[in-house]
């Protein structure tokens, strides 16, 4: 990392670093580790902050981060637990599926005193859910984001997958948040297990501003694009039309890019009109880290 590199804002990304493994390849993955690499490519400092096993695959993911910029010190190595895999059905490449294998190295991260310094230099963190799926995580997880102190922007990326979430996860996570980010599924269903008033994307963005203290909520609409809930505005931002080549990691580029725009200070009509243009970037090409530095360039 160069001294330039320093002083760029750092944004991590707390939680799952893993393969996703297709039938034909394997691919870098993972909400958060994507989310740090895209804000990477969006002129940031990304940072992944994970565990892998000491294993081939372990040393492939650490050397692919470094290879494309990311600093790899930050992830973990697990001397017991393998480097996490999940097997993807790209069948319909506008709704993946996902089966994420259990007790892995991301199912045990350590709080450790590295950690708790970086997070004292993140502008912005962001986590999601299923890294808290174990309690030796969540806890980590939570002490990061409470060591990034109320200057840092806290992003919460629900990305509810599987069945590992439940409402005490949940609400902890907005609780701990300044930005909320999930789709118009997501919305339905945590509209329920919340016990909301309204599953509308927008009367529920505003239960959870009102709830939990939360500044900002984008409620992402695949190819329709997404509704961005700030304090006093709704901005409904259309999609960018793409050919798909496979979904997976879009959301993620998408949250990179509303990131950027929040730390940017951008109108939240700007910073919503980035996020699609960027998640239908990496829509449009395989794999969760495609290589676009110079085409978000020329986006920002």
């Amino acid at each position: 990392m160069t001294h330039n590199d320093r002083e760029l804002p750092l944004v991590v990304g707390l939680g799952e670093l893993l393969w996703d493994c297709f039938a034909e390849s394997l691919r870098p993955g993972g909400a958060p580790a994507n989310v740090a690499f895209q804000a990477g490519q969006l002129g940031c400092q990304g940072a992944v902050c994970s565990r892998v096993g000491q294993d081939a695959l372990g040393d492939e993911l650490v050397a692919f981060l470094e290879f494309h910029g990311l600093d790899g010190q930050w992830v973990q190595r697990d001397a017991v637990h393998p480097t996490g895999t999940v097997t993807v059905d790209a069948t319909r490449a506008d709704h993946p599926e996902y089966i994420i294998h259990e007790n892995v190295a991301w199912d045990h991260l350590e709080w450790t005193a590295a950690w708790e310094r970086l997070m004292g230099r993140a502008a912005a963190v962001c986590f999601g859910t299923l890294a808290q799926r174990s309690a030796s995580s969540r806890e980590t997880i939570h002490r990061a984001v409470e060591a990034a102190g109320d200057a840092c922007l806290v992003v919460y990326d629900v990305n509810l997958r599987q069945q590992w979430y439940d409402a005490a996860i949940v609400e902890r996570s907005l609780a701990a948040s300044r930005a909320v980010k999930l789709n118009e599924h997501e919305v339905v269903i945590l509209a329920e297990l919340l016990g909301a008033e309204s599953a509308d994307p927008v009367s529920f963005a505003r239960s959870l501003q009102r709830r939990y203290a939360v500044e900002s909520v984008c409620v992402t609409r695949a190819e329709r694009g997404c509704l961005l809930v700030a304090a006093d505005e709704v901005v409904d931002s259309p999609g960018v039309a793409v050919e798909v080549a496979d979904a997976v990691g879009a959301g993620d580029a998408f949250t990179a890019a509303w990131i950027v725009g929040q730390l940017r200070g951008w109108p939240p009509t700007r910073q919503a009109a980035m996020a699609n243009q960027v998640g239908a970037l990496v829509a449009s090409r395989p794999g969760a880290m495609p290589p676009l530095r110079d085409e978000f360039t020329r986006l920002l």
